[in-house]
């Protein structure tokens, strides 16, 4: 077959919960279908898919790997993706590159988690989804109710393509629900004819020719079958379930022909992308422009950065200089790889449909389009944001010197793990999926980058703000023999109201004698000048609104930066001689101080918009745990896989074991995402806290 026949090219991700046997499948098609000479054991570190020491040693996938494979004339790239949810973000960018998900679940498990999960995310994703129910020959294999658990979870869309004959340790092979015989095997586990009109009712719904004939009694043809399966899949009317048992190769034979002759296409799926701010419709066939995009980095310390390309439209080449969108550079493409797993094998040219890997690249990241100049931009990858966050030391002086650059490394392979420099705190803080997600990316760090760190919960950046007015002054004055230092600045602070327009608000009648005002939408302050027959002379106001920016920064009741304040400087006073920047600096900093603590100040706190996503009946746990957190439910909504979606606001503080307790209370099948909303004032006894710590703190550093 010709592998750039994009009519020939099967694009597919396996995915779902762990330990449901997805990198089994993967290599025993791979054996099957003639590219291994046995087929590989994750238990015996033998896999051709996870390969990686430390998925070696976990015995679980940890990244997504790619393989390709040739079945009755189709070229099949396959992507065998982490199953712990820890790694969910491994699925998204896959997704992208495919245009059928495989969603594992495992007979005697049932419906876990991240198949929920990442069903909903390739039901996003606009794929077809096609469900292979494996370990049917384990105990407790129960294939008839978990068919019914499927439909009530995942809709009436999902039918058998085929029945299991036996189940558990008499599970011996599966009959065609298209095609039932006339004499169904006794232990057929489901009646296949009884499921026969239900799979006609889903292939022909996608089609309204199809349908009608079929309605009218009409016999269809084989073909007109095959392509209305086809068209269901690529609607969503149809998401067939299979059964199998991988680790004894039962059903899979059945699997992989249905794939290759039912299987989309990427021209099947419409793909779009953006020409400016117009969507226009990829063009996919070799001779169009060409299209390609990232889904996945890999750093190999021998072979270096690797990264994955899925060609959507036109041809790749080797040695050829290609526009990245991202920021209008020009690469050069240089060696171009089909992979096999850990394997590279040099190839000349990929067309529309493929998948391949490009060396050495180091500029490209996960998500980018590169191809022609004028060629339409793919969109934006979208990924699970992280839940969980850690701050991060470097362990000794030759740590520090290499710590941004083997965590740049990390953050560039994995799209759920971000590094963040709090401006406020200071920390560096790194964020990934859960604790051990976190974890794993740290043990990576020592053994591939001989990078050591030591971990903490980070900082809340709380802020310092004022409920009432004051006034008061302060004189600097420091005589050392030579020039003298001296300033006198008189201020009056109040809260600076949210939401107003400063230039309405910010008048002379409101303030008295103003000569101009500095306004910081980012911290809601402003600073008044109502200087008056030059008590302080002009070239000194700047030096004073410095002295007070740098107090608001160092806090003054805990340490944490200042907001929503008014700071009018309305007299002071100047030495003709002592007089100097540093010295109306210094007495700004300290009357801010002074006078600040005379207009009750109080601490907030940062409050953030947290989405819940849990499975129905978990509802009443998780709210009643909102409110021992102090978060309020704003609202609650339905979600794809029998999920319920929690909208709620809850202070940041409560957030840095939430994912943990979360855990706890859905039994490892809820998560979330968050985003920072806005700062409100603490309750007092939770400010006393914050404030005694901050004490303690300063005390212990002298």
């Amino acid at each position: 077959m010709a592998a750039t026949d994009i009519r020939n090219i099967r694009n597919v991700v396996l995915a779902g919960h762990s330990a449901t046997g997805k990198t089994t499948l993967g290599d025993l098609l791979l054996f099957k279908t003639g590219k291994a000479t046995r087929p590989g054991s994750v238990d015996e570190g033998t896999s051709l898919l996870d390969t990686d020491e430390e998925e070696k040693q976990r015995k679980g996938t940890v990244t997504a790997s790619i393989c390709y494979f040739d079945h009755k004339g189709k070229r099949f790239h396959l992507i065998d993706t982490p199953g712990a949810t820890d790694f969910v973000g491994q699925a998204g960018g896959s997704f992208r590159a495919a245009e059928t998900a495989v969603l594992m679940i495992s007979a005697p498990a049932g419906i876990e988690v991240n198949t929920r999960r990442t069903f909903a995310m390739a039901t996003e994703a606009g794929l077809a989804r096609v469900l292979v129910v494996n370990k049917c020959d384990a105990d407790n294999a129960a294939c008839a109710e978990l068919v019914q658990q499927i439909r009530d979870l995942f809709g009436n869309a999902c039918v058998p393509l085929n029945v299991p004959v036996g189940q558990a340790s008499a599970f011996s092979g599966v009959v065609s629900t298209l095609q039932p015989p006339d004499d169904v095997p006794a232990e057929a586990v489901i009646d296949p004819k009884e499921i026969h009109q239900q799979l006609m009712d889903s292939i022909v719904e996608a089609d309204e020719a199809l349908m009608e004939r079929f309605l009218e009694g009409e016999e269809l043809k084989p073909e007109e079958v095959a392509g209305g399966i086809t068209k269901a899949l690529a609607a969503g009317t149809l998401i067939p379930i299979f059964f199998c048992s991988a680790k004894k190769d039962i059903g899979v034979d059945e699997l992989l022909d249905a794939l290759a002759d039912y299987g989309l296409a990427p021209t099947d799926l419409k793909r779009t992308g953006f020409k400016g701010e117009e969507e226009v419709e990829i063009q996919q066939s070799p001779d169009a422009p060409l299209v390609a995009q990232v889904f996945k980095n890999r750093i190999d310390p021998f072979v270096a950065k690797m990264s994955f390309v899925r060609v959507f439209g036109g041809t790749l080449k080797k040695d050829q200089s290609v526009t990245n969108h991202r920021d209008g550079s020009t690469v050069k493409v240089g060696q171009l790889n089909r992979v096999q797993g850990a394997q590279l094998e040099p190839i000349d040219s990929a067309s529309a449909g493929e998948i391949v890997a490009v060396v050495k690249i180091e500029s490209l990241k996960i998500g980018d389009t590169i191809g022609d100049p004028d060629a339409p931009v793919m969109p934006p990858i979208v990924f699970p944001k992280p839940m969980v966050a850690l701050a991060v030391e470097p362990k000794s002086r030759a740590d520090q010197a290499k710590i941004s650059g083997a965590l740049q490394k990390i953050e560039e392979e994995d799209p759920t793990f971000h590094i963040v420099r709090d401006p406020q705190t200071k920390d560096l803080v790194i964020w990934g999926m859960s604790e051990q997600h976190l974890q794993t990316m740290i043990d990576r760090l020592q053994k591939r980058d001989k990078v050591e760190v030591v971990t903490r919960p980070p900082k809340i950046p709380y802020r310092e703000t004022i409920t009432g007015t004051a006034e008061g002054s302060y004189r600097h004055k420091k005589q050392t023999g030579g020039a003298g230092q001296f300033g006198e600045v008189h201020f009056k602070l109040s809260p600076m109201p949210h939401g107003v327009n400063p230039e309405e608000f910010f008048t002379k009648e409101r303030f008295l004698n103003m000569r101009e005002y500095h306004y910081d939408p980012e911290l809601n302050f402003a600073f008044v000048d109502r200087i008056t027959g030059g008590a302080i002379s002009n070239n000194f106001i700047p030096a004073v609104e410095k002295g007070v920016r740098e107090r608001m920064e160092q806090g003054v009741i805990a340490g944490y930066q200042v907001q929503d304040v008014i700071c009018e400087l309305f007299f002071g006073k100047e030495h003709p001689v002592d007089s100097n920047e540093t010295a109306f600096k210094t007495a700004a900093s300290m009357c801010f101080r002074e006078v600040f603590q005379k207009a009750n100040p109080v601490l907030l706190e940062p409050i953030v918009k947290i989405d819940i996503t849990i499975p129905g009946d978990r509802v009443g746990d998780i709210t009643s745990d909102l409110n021992t957190r102090r978060g309020r439910m704003e609202g609650m909504e339905s979600a794809p896989g029998g999920f319920q979606v929690i909208h709620a606001k809850m202070p940041l503080a409560e957030m840095l074991n939430y994912a943990r307790a979360l855990s706890s209370l859905t039994g490892g099948q809820g998560f979330f995402t968050f985003e920072f909303s806005h700062y409100e004032m603490m309750p007092p006894n939770e400010q006393a806290k914050v404030i005694a710590e901050a004490q303690r703190e300063k005390e212990q550093q002298g």
